[in-house]
């Protein structure tokens, strides 16, 4: 499918998901989000995919945001809607089997914050700026920020940023924990695609069960999530890409993955 607001690439098995509105700072509006929520979609069915990598339009901006123009004309019952259809969307994206990367080339504020703590990952240019600034305009995050930033720095930083509406910059993002890697700008998306593709040549039952099994660690405990962990991999030593990996180390080859789920 053709969109509008978003450009969704493939190359081999990754796929590049770009959000397209950059005369608009690539911010979030209702027809940006239902095209968001359909590419998902497309995505989670092909198969062949093993790594998404999100990035924004432009050379200034990520995601700036909600559109605010759209957000001044809501009433409640709207805004209720808006938030929870921004929700759903993030909520796909997150469960996602396969790995999530967003290169954030740019501001990243409200929903575009949203948006990168929900991929599996954060690689940042040197002109990355990351924020929850809603409490400036009287409102709160409402794309799922209050709940994901708050379980990856704690509450009390996440607590900080909220109610301040403080903006932080790529180094110090780096430093708090919300970014892995920061790169200079132009070499954002070539360092990502190297990781993508790194992680595109593992076994797809492996990559997989990885993804579940870290993903869940923080809302279970731990005998629970030991339990999860113990099932998975006795799941991918049934696979075919196991075989492979281990006669490839015993051979002193470099395995070659087939990516099949069977």
């Amino acid at each position: 499918m053709s969109f509008e607001n978003l450009i969704l690439e493939i190359n081999n098995n990754i796929a590049t998901l770009t959000f397209n509105r950059p005369k608009a700072m690539n911010a979030l509006n209702n027809a940006l989000i239902d095209e968001f929520i359909i590419a998902v979609d497309e995505i989670k069915n092909n198969n062949a995919l093993k790594v998404l990598i999100l990035t924004g339009a432009g050379e200034k901006s990520f995601i700036a945001g909600a559109d605010i123009s759209e957000l001044a004309e809501m009433n409640p019952l709207k805004a209720k809607h808006f938030s929870k259809k921004g929700q759903q969307a993030l909520s796909a994206l997150e469960n996602l089997s396969i790995p999530v990367i967003a290169a954030v080339n740019g501001f990243a504020l409200g929903g575009g914050t949203e948006t990168a703590l929900a991929c599996d990952f954060i690689y940042a240019s040197e002109n990355a700026l990351f924020g929850l600034p809603e409490i400036t305009l009287g409102l709160i995050p409402g794309f799922g920020g209050t709940q994901r930033l708050t379980r990856l720095l704690g509450e009390n930083l996440a607590k900080e940023l909220i109610f301040t509406g403080k903006m932080v910059k790529a180094d110090q993002a780096l430093n708090m924990g919300i970014v892995n890697q920061v790169f200079p700008h132009e070499e954002l998306m070539a360092n990502t695609l190297k990781t993508a593709k790194k992680i595109a040549s593992m076994g797809k039952v492996a990559l997989r069960a990885a993804k579940e099994s870290t993903s869940v660690a923080l809302d279970i405990d731990l005998e629970t999530g030991s339990r999860f962990e113990n099932d998975a991999f006795a799941l991918c030593v049934a696979s075919s890409d196991a075989k492979e990996g281990t006669s490839a180390f015993l051979e002193k080859r470099k395995p070659d993955f087939k990516g099949e789920l069977g």
